[in-house]
């Protein structure tokens, strides 16, 4: 009998829902069709110097309890409104976590943080709280980390983000190149800012490559080419990279590389040095310098959640703080509210 020689390490091979199957479930309406469509329209003349709002990005590091994302959405509708003339404000919908090395991946692996890694489950709650959060006019940008997700859930963000440790990734600038959003691009973990204006660069080309269709067929992927990206800088290991000679820096290399100027902050992760409330102090930064006439910061992305900090996972998950992080530590929602009138007052 002859050695079994592929698939060796594979435990088990479960069907998902094929995204047509899912988008058929959970279809869009009107409203939460015309809140996307509005969104990246915004967004695109933002970044395009036609729309001079600035971009905010708010929302928890990572969504663990649809009720409490509902809950943020909610609370979200009032800002959005009280600051539209001088802020454009999107929750930031995260499921997906790329991990250093292990721990919890996110809503769709993971949606019952037990480790049972009910990845149907967790694509069908995903997209029933993106069609519930666009439903409330709220618009939603996330981070797209596996290349198949997208299909189930594209209609439902007017941004997206190519994280710090995908951005050097040629599948990941493959998918941003057929991506129907902007793209906002990070630089790498390590600080380097090539990278992502490598990415940027390759994304606006078109690509071919192997992916899945509508109906999760295998298929021969062609793109155009994705114009809308930008830079989002987050910091690296020997620095953060918010301060005025970084931002005159990145703009100096966009022009070099013959790319659109158009740069957003990450408040959090080095560029906060990992400490949640150190995410005012960015904000503060960019905000002044956006004010003194720097028009290349286009945006900046907070993380925030009901309640400030974050947790551990405990064994007994009855146990779970509500509103608060289980990942990175956010600010509370009363600090996001103080920073947006912040924002709005200095911007007028």
């Amino acid at each position: 009998m002859m050695k079994p020689i592929q698939n060796l390490h594979i435990r088990d091979l479960k069907a998902l829902p094929s995204p047509h199957a899912l988008k058929d479930e959970f279809p869009l309406n009107d409203v939460a069709s015309q809140t996307v469509i509005h969104a990246r329209d915004v967004i695109k003349d933002i970044l395009e110097g036609r729309d001079k709002r600035f971009l905010v990005l708010a929302g928890p590091c990572s969504i663990h309890d649809p009720k409490a994302a509902l809950e943020y959405a909610d609370r979200l509708i009032e800002l959005r409104e009280k600051y539209a003339d001088h802020l454009f404000i999107v929750m930031r919908v995260y499921f997906e976590k790329p991990r250093t090395t292990i721990g919890w991946k996110g809503l769709i692996y993971d949606p019952n943080i037990d480790g049972s890694n009910l990845i149907a489950e967790g694509l069908t709650r995903g997209r029933e709280l993106l069609v519930q959060i666009n439903a409330m006019g709220i618009p939603a940008g996330t981070e797209f980390l596996d290349p198949i997700v997208p299909q189930y859930f594209d209609d439902l963000v007017c941004w997206s983000a190519i994280g710090a440790r995908t951005t050097e990734s040629q599948t990941h600038r493959q998918m941003a190149s057929g991506l129907s959003m902007p793209v906002g691009f990070k630089n790498s973990t390590t600080g380097s800012l090539q990278v992502a204006l490598d990415a940027m660069t390759s994304s606006r080309a078109p690509h071919h490559f192997i992916g899945v269709d509508q109906d999760g067929q295998i298929a021969d992927i062609s793109t155009t080419g994705n114009e809308l990206g930008h830079i989002v800088l987050r910091g690296g290991e020997a620095r953060p990279n918010y301060e005025p000679s970084s931002i005159a820096e990145t703009a100096e290399r966009m022009k070099a590389a013959g790319l659109p100027p158009g740069i957003m902050v990450d408040c959090s992760h080095a560029n906060s040095g990992k400490k949640f409330e150190r995410q005012e102090i960015v904000w503060k930064s960019i905000i002044a310098q956006r004010a003194a006439g720097n028009d290349a910061l286009i945006g900046m992305m907070l993380e925030s959640n009901i309640n400030e900090g974050n947790q551990k996972i405990p064994a007994d998950l009855s146990q779970l703080a509500y509103g608060v992080s289980i990942t990175d530590a956010c600010v509370s929602f009363e600090t996001t509210e103080r920073l947006l009138q912040h924002a709005w007052e200095k911007l007028s």
